[in-house]
């Protein structure tokens, strides 16, 4: 998250994704959206390529902030960008992409003092943390590097030991502890959750059932499955982002799949509605995050934990409202660059763009299969 951030006023209600915003000159665009289509396979793979050959810095081995190539993006995006690699290819089984998610790792390894999660320069946020303790499971999972393994099980306990409120349940956003929030709460039990299928160690199944209990009733409405952005002092901060739907929908569902209790489902599912009915418009287009900011990037972690529903616990009644959104998507890319933007429903501008703002697109293609 950004470091700005970490200024925070006594009981400000604060968004945790990111509310730094600066002003850009966007390249005008005709608002009149092109041709419907229905994306395809060969599309989700060019939309990747597309992705990487815009913002991906090979030498670094991260990616770039925006198509300027002049900066690197945010410590927990990169994160997000490596699930997506690792679901194109999961996708595709293609051996280069098995290549760039070993490639990514080193990229970090390099860039964050090797996954030193003592370094609080490098590490300045909890939640940063768990995307990335997240993905080196994940990275496991499908390497079968046990380096990754031992590198997320290090960090978890790291997070843990700093962040979970022994007294009160929950986790603690900031070093500080001035918030708890849903960004590190719902993510906090998917790591759990990964480390518990990848370990078979019932502690973590334990710990994952102890945080989605407290954030259940502190963090969700449980009426509507609407997500607070953050708790502080007892008091649940309403703001609605796509990314917190997110994780509450997988982490929930990924407890169901644990633990074989419907009522996981129920709520994951009461999750996904509350996003479409009320978050959407009209036609079920999700919400256009991230005005030159790192929101850009929440619907790709939406997408990545609302096809976990479908596939993970046979939910496809959604999956004709996820494709609407990705032809939307991919219909109004910038035909030149082949790059889409955090507004579906508007053409991509043709100028400067955040990775943020082209990413979420193109993580619901690689995990969202195509209509027949």
């Amino acid at each position: 998250m950004s470091k700005v951030m970490l200024i925070l006023a006594a009981g400000l209600v604060f968004n945790t994704a990111c509310s730094k915003s600066n002003n850009r000159a966007v390249t005008p665009v005709d608002t009149v959206p092109l041709p419907a289509v229905s994306f395809t396979d060969k599309d989700a793979t060019a939309a990747f390529n597309n992705f990487n050959t815009y913002f991906y810095n090979p030498t670094e081995q991260l990616y770039y902030a925006t198509t300027e190539k002049n900066s690197t993006g945010a410590i927990w995006t990169q994160a997000v960008f490596w699930d997506m690699a690792m679901n194109a290819y999961k996708r595709t089984n293609d051996p280069a992409l098995l290549q760039k998610i070993k490639d990514i790792y080193q990229g970090g390894y390099k860039k964050y003092d090797r996954y030193n999660w003592s370094n609080k320069t490098v590490w300045f946020i909890y939640d940063d943390m768990m995307w990335w303790i997240i993905s080196l499971a994940r990275a496991f999972e499908i390497t079968k590097d046990s380096t990754y393994l031992t590198t997320s099980i290090a960090g978890f306990q790291h997070v843990w030991a700093g962040s979970y409120d022994a007294a009160n349940g929950g986790m603690w956003w900031d070093f500080n502890h001035s918030g708890k929030n849903s960004c590190i709460n719902f993510p906090t039990v998917i790591g759990a959750l990964l480390l518990y299928k990848l370990t078979g160690d019932s502690a973590y199944l334990q710990k994952a059932k102890d945080v989605y209990s407290w954030a259940l009733a502190n963090l969700v409405d449980g009426g509507t499955g609407r997500v607070a952005d953050n708790n502080i002092n007892g008091k649940k901060g309403w703001s609605d982002y796509t990314y917190n739907q997110g994780t509450f929908i997988g982490a929930a569902t990924m407890l169901y799949k644990a633990t074989g209790q419907a009522a996981y489902l129920d709520q994951a599912k009461l999750g996904v509605d509350y996003t479409q009915k009320s978050m959407c418009d009209q036609d079920g287009i999700l919400p256009a995050e991230g005005d030159w900011n790192e929101q850009g990037v929440l619907k790709a972690i939406f997408g990545h934990y609302m096809l976990m529903l479908v596939q993970d616990a046979g939910q496809s009644q959604y999956l004709p409202w996820m494709r609407r959104n990705i032809n939307t998507a991919w219909g109004n890319r910038d035909a030149a660059r082949g790059l889409t933007y955090r507004n579906y429903k508007v053409p991509c501008p043709t100028g400067t763009i955040q990775s943020y703002e082209a990413s979420s697109a193109v993580m619901l293609m690689q995990v969202c299969p195509p209509g027949k």
